[in-house]
């Protein structure tokens, strides 16, 4: 018998939100992760508040919104709450209820900010780490260290003198508008006698030779052997000591006294950066260069130097899921400190759902 389509709507609905979420639903168990490394973040969410006022909107609410946000690459803060209106499984997900109201993007784009001068980002990424560690997901000995060029917001266009504010280069033909044409041929352009008028803290750097230049950060992780987790990220201008300086300083964190391997490629294969790792008692397992090498066979001829090597890779699929899921591809936001907020965050993401996968298939 065919059914009949009718246009009357019930006004009321007797199934909650927790009752349509599917039991298998990949969201649930990053959830409970996620929850459970909020719940260790409570002290922070306390001091970062007043006693008396208005409530705000709940901390909790607005890192599961982020998460979200990154997890589904939602391009924007208005399309996240145009989505969080009337999706159910993200209303559930960030714990609103089916009549709650959401924020204006505004509002919760300035409550995201309150997040980042307290330096929230890397509580929860070292929250979500020590999950991992106490599941026994990490390795206390071999790491691996890379870095990569994230397009900033803003472009070659902006990249002007410093010590002078020149008029608009108009080009024959030019229609007028925002986006003027601008020929830059013959002119010498440099970090240093040239700056971004709309991310001042974004360098012109390329990633090697015959690649072009654009305006970029410069983003550093470190990752475990044994699954590839991030243990450790930071971002920082795109200089051109910003690999080894950034490396170095992941060096210097790592804990425990025993001594440790630290995989990294031909970029790092400098002297100072050699002899810096081996005064922390980390071995360097380097990509050696065809020429002028400061590794030698004191590392390159025991078996771990070669398994450091093929573990590599690991660290290049972070950076993958980062840029193409993340949203890092193109940055949307500008300022090395809420870049830095954004890009530590969406580290630890990324191990939140490698650590779902694995806890999975324990």
């Amino acid at each position: 018998m065919r059914g009949k389509s009718t246009e009357q709507h019930s006004i009321f609905s007797y199934l909650s939100l927790e009752d349509r979420i599917p039991q298998r639903h990949p969201l649930r168990d990053i959830r409970k992760i996620v929850d459970k490394a909020l719940n260790e973040l409570s002290p922070v969410f306390d001091e970062m508040y007043a006693g008396v006022g208005r409530p705000s909107i709940p901390p909790e609410q607005l890192i599961r919104a982020m998460l979200i946000q990154v997890l589904f690459s939602i391009r924007s803060e208005r399309l996240l709450m145009e989505e969080l209106d009337f999706n159910l499984l993200y209303r559930w997900f960030v714990g609103l209820s089916m009549d709650d109201k959401v924020w204006d993007h505004s509002v919760f784009s300035k409550n995201r900010d309150r997040l980042l001068l307290h330096g929230v980002s890397d509580h929860f990424f070292d929250a979500i780490r020590d999950q991992a560690a106490a599941k026994k997901l990490l390795s206390r000995d071999h790491f691996t260290i890379d870095g990569t060029l994230i397009d900033a917001s803003a472009s070659l266009k902006s990249f002007r003198p410093k010590d002078e504010i020149p008029p608009d280069d108009e080009h024959p033909g030019d229609c007028g508008g925002r986006n003027k044409m601008v020929d830059f041929k013959g002119q010498k352009r440099s970090n240093e006698t040239h700056a971004s008028t709309t991310d001042p803290d974004a360098r012109l750097a390329r990633k090697g030779e015959g690649k072009e230049a654009k305006m970029s950060y410069a983003g550093h992780i470190m990752t475990e052997n044994r699954n590839g987790l991030i243990v450790d990220a930071e971002l920082t201008q795109a200089t051109g000591t910003a690999e080894t300086e950034a490396g170095l300083e992941m060096i210097s964190r790592l804990p425990g006294v025993g001594r440790k391997t630290v995989g990294v490629d031909k970029g790092y294969d400098r002297r100072r950066f050699v002899e810096v790792a081996r005064d922390c008692n980390v071995t360097p397992h380097v990509a050696q260069k065809k020429i002028h090498s400061a590794i030698d066979h004191r590392s390159t001829r025991h078996p771990g130097y070669a398994q450091s090597q093929k573990r590599r890779k690991l660290v290049e699929e972070r950076f993958g899921w980062m840029k193409d899921i993340g949203g890092l591809r193109k940055l949307r936001h500008r300022g090395l400190e809420k870049v830095s907020w954004i890009f530590k965050f969406t580290a630890a993401v990324c191990n939140v759902v490698m650590m779902r996968r694995l806890l999975k298939t324990a």
